[in-house]
């Protein structure tokens, strides 16, 4: 028995002082990471608090992966382990998903000492990120959803919503009525809009609150935030 255990691979001796300076390297990274998530994310949840866990995922794989590669026996082991651990976590968007997986290859990159390579492909990655995010940042503000409220509408309905939509049409580039609601002799109608800019957006609340005295006005970009 003692020979057989002695054949046994042990693997290599894990170095505490290359774990600590992973470690080290991963903290900055991993604050990168979440800093990045918080400025350029568009996800509808909390980001704040989900950008909390990256830290703490990136570190942690760096550890396994420290430990693991050492040892074949560490790795099956491993692989057992995860076969019946389940991960309930809601992911709602595919872009926390991407950051999760963001995290956990840097995390892999760390523990499999391959420092330099994932330093310069996370800063590379996520500056490509960021320059897309702000290319398009500019026209994503101008697409909006506009809703508008006015009451006393139950006489000449469809007038109305012809009125709205010449109003409409002479401030924005596209305008596509998505709903209408008619309740108690109210109208209510939803359009989605590609304006050119704020000084629009202020024309057309100018214009349709003289056209109908009686409006309410709302715009809704496309993360549901108000605007106006």
């Amino acid at each position: 028995m003692d020979q057989l255990a002695s054949q046994l691979p042990t693997g290599a001796p894990l170095s505490l002082i290359h774990l600590l300076i992973n470690l080290g390297i991963g903290v900055p990274l991993a604050l990168l990471v979440r800093w990045h998530f918080e400025r350029f994310g568009s996800t509808l949840s909390n980001r704040d608090e989900f950008a909390q866990v990256f830290p703490f995922i990136l570190l942690t794989t760096t550890l396994i992966i420290t430990v693991v590669k050492s040892s074949l026996a560490l790795s099956l082991g491993l692989v057992g382990a995860l076969s019946i651990v389940r991960f309930r976590t809601p992911i709602k968007e595919p872009e926390e998903l991407a950051y999760l997986f963001f995290a956990i290859a840097m995390g892999l990159g760390l523990g499999a000492d391959q420092t330099v390579p994932t330093v310069a492909a996370g800063v590379f990655i996520l500056a490509t990120v960021a320059i897309l995010r702000w290319a398009r940042r500019d026209r994503e503000k101008t697409k909006l959803y506009l809703s508008v409220d006015i009451a006393g509408a139950r006489e000449g309905q469809q007038q109305r919503i012809d009125s709205l939509n010449e109003v409409i049409a002479r401030h924005v580039r596209v305008s596509d009525l998505r709903r209408v609601d008619s309740r108690e002799g109210n109208l209510e109608a939803t359009y989605f809009v590609d304006v050119g800019g704020s000084q629009h957006v202020s024309a057309l609340i100018d214009d349709l609150q003289q056209a109908f005295p009686d409006i309410g006005v709302s715009f809704i970009d496309q993360s549901r935030m108000p605007t106006v």
